[in-house]
């Protein structure tokens, strides 16, 4: 198992241009980043491309990791969540502005998305029904209205004005919400 010393020095290695480094990083994180990516975008193979996007990003940021901070999987989580969720409303301003659409078999379906197999493998499920029991548990220890509002926030990608208005709660009240919240919700996952 690989533990946060281990990603810090990963990350560390890379830093410095270490390509050894980068692919055992690819390894040890790869599954978690897609997981984060495939609940934001829904579409594998839009999640599939995210994830190649966010370790060029991390290739070549990762001077940027301060150890003794933050834990290293959530700084890369943090990376692909916002990298997905840029995407998201990249693909909602394009469907808006009525752009969205292009290789397509001629039945209306990708021949990408007949091709790709879209069932996860089976280490990546046993890890995503595993975290998935623990951050459904945890969610259920915050109260109601602060647990849809992580969710819409970070897994549906709405925007603290969003749901400030949906909430009718002042904006920065979201923000306190939010910010409690993922610390309510780090603490119970660090059990």
């Amino acid at each position: 198992m690989t533990t946060r010393a281990d990603i810090e020095d990963m990350l560390a290695r890379v830093a410095m241009g270490d390509r050894e480094a980068f692919a055992a990083l690819y390894r040890a994180t790869s599954a978690k980043l897609f997981g984060v990516c495939l609940r934001v975008l829904i579409e594998r193979a839009e999640a599939e491309e995210a994830v190649q996007e966010i370790y060029i990003k991390i290739w070549r940021n990762a001077d940027r990791y301060a150890a003794g901070g933050y834990s290293p999987m959530t700084w890369l989580i943090t990376i692909a969540r916002n990298h997905a969720i840029d995407r998201l409303r990249k693909r909602r301003a394009m469907i808006i502005r009525g752009e969205a659409g292009g290789g397509t078999d001629g039945d209306g379906g990708s021949v990408l998305d007949r091709m790709a197999d879209d069932a996860p493998g089976a280490e990546a499920q046993m890890i995503a029904q595993g975290d998935a029991r623990r951050i459904t548990g945890c969610l259920g220890e915050l109260e109601p209205d602060r647990s849809e509002a992580v969710q819409r926030a970070y897994l549906s990608g709405e925007t603290y004005a969003d749901l400030a208005a949906h909430f009718n709660v002042p904006l920065n009240t979201m923000r306190t919400w939010l910010r409690r919240s993922l610390l309510k919700l780090k603490e119970c996952l660090s059990r």
